[in-house]
């Protein structure tokens, strides 16, 4: 295997994990924003700030896929034994470990709460984890078969907002697969549905179903990409611009040149809409084909966090959360108030934009060299749990 080509998917694996940390830092640190968006009075810089993020998800469970393909490239060039059904398993333990470690550290790492009012709230691994099971089923599939019921997912998932169910009111089905949503059973709530499943895993099985295109030497990957990258942006404008069909939330120009490009680009996420989707993955081809060069530092960093991101992952949020309780204690605000955080701020709890992007910083400078010593730990030991964390 190119290793160089590997190094650049890790690259943009590491990118978008730190770009994803400014997101939970701002989550919850910044001080708590009005419920609703009110374009005459929002803060452009706060917007642009969420919105740089959103690159995150997609690219993530997109190089999911691939990474997923090239798993089994590799397992096979050193066993011709391997088949696609130990493939299948593979996806579909880790599938089942990620929901898992959703409902566990995942929760408590967010909440800090474990009381009898906990509800579980099901966000990007509990996606990743059932687009992978659903993936374990899609790899038996011919290659073409695959794209087609990826792409068929994605461009037309949209068609099914014309069904407006109440949130309250709507099925546990339909919060797990196309809105967000308080999941109950029986009436009493059991979860809080944040990423519903559709689209997301026709992005991994799109990831997957490309995936030989990454394998070998290939000098013509890196212009193909841009290219490819560029159309998918192009085609997001060419969408939006048109306000006819791909997102739910439409717009239109407003008396401020911020109010208008804060609504042009305020496309939705839950769940990931055409728009979303050209907008996030066609800006991540394009830095996937420049990172097939990049060396330096920086590129070595990005890398080397892009190698250990369950790991990253999950310690950044216990990290980010602790902070949270010594601006409690500077602020004199109750412990209480702030074990659970990213759905309830507390009154007055929170700090400016400008002090969200230092504290960033130093959580991604802090956590660099414990990424750099557990990327190191994998690649000397062979222990079969390690491909799981």
């Amino acid at each position: 295997m190119n290793e160089k080509r590997l190094a650049s998917i890790d690259m943009l694996r590491g990118l978008v994990m730190v770009i994803m940390a400014l997101d939970h830092v701002r989550d919850m640190l910044a001080r708590a924003q009005p419920s609703t968006l009110d374009f005459a009075d929002v803060d452009i810089f706060l917007f642009f700030t969420r919105w740089i993020t959103h690159i995150c998800a997609p690219t993530f469970i997109f190089l999911a896929g691939i990474s997923a393909f090239l798993y089994g490239a590799k397992k096979r060039a050193k066993d011709a034994s391997f088949s696609n059904g130990a493939l299948s398993r593979y996806l579909a333990t880790r599938g089942a470990w990620l929901i898992f470690v959703e409902f566990t550290f995942i929760n408590l790492g967010w909440n800090f709460n474990v009381g009898p009012q906990f509800v579980p709230i099901l966000q990007i691994f509990w996606v990743i984890g059932w687009s992978m099971i659903t993936l374990a089923a899609l790899i038996w599939l011919p290659r073409p078969a695959m794209i087609g019921i990826a792409l068929a997912m994605i461009l037309s998932h949209n068609l099914l907002n014309i069904i407006e169910p109440v949130a309250d009111e709507a099925s546990a089905l339909w919060i797990l697969f196309h809105i967000q949503g308080i999941v109950k059973i029986g009436g009493s709530p059991v979860a809080y549905g944040i990423y519903p499943i559709v689209p997301w895993i026709a992005v991994m099985a799109l990831g997957y179903a490309i995936g030989p295109f990454f394998a070998g030497d290939n000098p013509t990957r890196p212009r193909t990409l841009l290219r490819a990258g560029a159309l998918l942006t192009c085609a997001f404008f060419v969408l939006r611009l048109l306000n006819f069909y791909g997102d739910p939330n439409t717009w239109y120009a407003r008396d401020m040149l911020p109010a208008t490009l804060i609504d042009f680009f305020d496309v939705t996420k839950y769940p990931p809409s055409l728009h979303y989707l050209l907008m996030t993955l066609g800006p991540a081809l394009m830095l996937l084909a420049m990172f097939e060069r990049a060396q330096g530092w920086l590129a070595d960093a990005m890398t080397t966090i892009g190698r250990v991101p369950f790991f990253y992952y999950v310690v950044h949020l216990y990290v980010i959360h602790s902070i949270a309780f010594v601006i409690a204690l500077i602020q004199g605000i109750p412990l209480g108030e702030v074990a659970v955080l990213f759905i309830y701020y507390p009154a007055n709890f929170g700090i400016g934009l400008g002090t969200v992007y230092l504290v960033w910083i130093a959580v991604v400078l802090a956590l660099y060299p414990l990424c750099r010593w557990f990327a190191n730990l994998k690649q000397q030991r062979r222990e079969w749990w390690l491909s799981y964390l």
